[in-house]
């Protein structure tokens, strides 16, 4: 089952359900280049809000490096984007307890879980 005809489908029904921030001053959507323009410029043209690229370069899994599991954006802060139990949650790509990165960790995503690499904590 496909949920969207193509990336321009994908942006209708997006801002479709972002409707409320129409018009606001407080908006700024922003696109994820290659793949993510066309969503973005439509939501950015439904919701009359400015569009603004932020140019990252993608983190892949060392095991599927095609699967983006994160981005590296400007300053070399690392987020981790995953979809958790449903939802998508961003992380820093840094464990908490000893600021080693997590990215090479595991994602258990139906449990919910991200293991880090370096002790086991989840």
């Amino acid at each position: 089952m496909r949920r969207f005809r193509d990336r321009v489908d994908a942006g209708v029904q997006l801002a479709e359900k972002l409707a409320a921030y129409a018009e606001r001053r407080d908006v700024l959507v922003l696109a994820l280049p290659r793949g993510g323009v066309p969503v973005a410029y439509e939501v950015a043209r439904r919701l009359r809000a400015p569009l603004d690229l932020l140019v990252v370069r993608k983190l892949g899994l060392p095991s599927h490096p095609e699967l983006a599991i994160g981005a590296i954006a400007r300053g070399g802060v690392k987020i981790l984007v995953l979809r958790v139990t449903g939802a998508l949650r961003a992380f820093r790509n840094a464990c908490a307890h000893v600021g080693l990165p997590l990215e090479r960790g595991t994602c258990d995503t139906e449990a919910g879980t991200l293991t880090c690499p370096w002790h086991g904590f989840r």
